[in-house]
């Protein structure tokens, strides 16, 4: 039975939990102006339904681009001298909120705690947010997973992000599928559209507005290996595991800006917490 005062307590305004008006902010100008004279040193394609990686170094920048049809793709990143420092879309969630576009940083696990990539570019920023709560370029979708399909429908499908993900990361590093596994986590959901539904919470998808020569771009702030899976629900209209979707391939670029375009920026420090006063 809803209580007398229940429209009041409803009507308290919300208090956002991580102001980030004192938070470090990227110099996005420089690293804007460091992007529009860098050079191609390599570039991999992510096939359908499968996974490749690249590393990044510092300073450097990874451009992600469809290039023959609607595609959404899976990124894991980590510090690739330490995979135990890696992309910490949670606390990216927190900080940036539910989407992220120009000027968003990607941040990095306990205890570093620290900007791993600073988007440079997107060129769906144009989209916002949609009339349903839709937005491009989720942190809280978790990957497509062959443990939830099997609890929801008994299925055994052995191409979802997670497993496309560990296969790439165990190529990477010359590791067991099990070893493999237990790194690959919670994606940057690119070019994915997402939200929430506002009568029952639930997490949805949608087509995804992105087109061939659309991009986002990130400027490396340490050392990263990136590794990316064409999601195998394509655009992910309809569903995201899937042998029917229709899918396409995704290009990963890693791109150097020239010589002393990044004057007087450095990678930044780990998180300053001092631990040994106790967690």
């Amino acid at each position: 039975m809803e209580p007398k005062d229940a429209d009041a307590r409803r009507a308290v305004a919300p208090v956002i939990c991580y102001p980030t008006d004192d938070l470090p902010a990227p110099d996005l100008a420089l690293y804007r102006k460091a992007a529009e004279g860098a050079r191609v040193v390599e570039t991999v394609i992510v096939p359908p339904r499968d996974a490749a990686y690249v590393e990044i170094p510092a300073g450097s920048l990874l451009r992600i681009t469809s290039v023959e049809g609607p595609q959404v793709g899976d990124l894991n990143l980590f510090n690739a001298h330490d995979l135990s420092e890696r992309f910490y879309s949670g606390k990216t969630r927190a900080l940036h909120g539910t989407h992220v576009t120009t000027g968003d940083r990607l941040w990095s696990s306990f205890p570093a705690l620290r900007p791993m990539a600073t988007v440079v570019e997107d060129t769906l920023h144009w989209y916002g947010i949609d009339a349903y709560g839709g937005s491009v370029h989720d942190v809280i979708g978790t990957r497509c997973d062959p443990y939830t399909g099997n609890l929801l429908s008994g299925s055994q499908y052995h191409h979802c992000c997670h497993s496309n993900l560990t296969r790439a990361l165990a190529g990477a590093r010359n590791l067991s599928l099990d070893e493999a596994e237990r790194h690959v986590h919670d994606v940057l959901n690119v070019f994915m559209c997402t939200g929430f539904t506002r009568d029952t919470g639930q997490y949805f998808m949608k087509a995804s507005p992105v087109r061939p020569g659309d991009y986002i771009e990130l400027l490396a702030e340490i050392d990263l290996l990136a590794v990316l899976s064409a999601c195998p629900g394509g655009d992910c209209g309809a569903e995201h595991s899937s042998d029917t979707a229709a899918c396409h391939p995704l290009r990963m670029e890693c791109r150097q800006p020239a010589e002393g375009a990044l004057r007087g920026w450095a990678p930044p420090p780990v998180n300053g917490y001092d631990r040994s006063h106790g967690t």
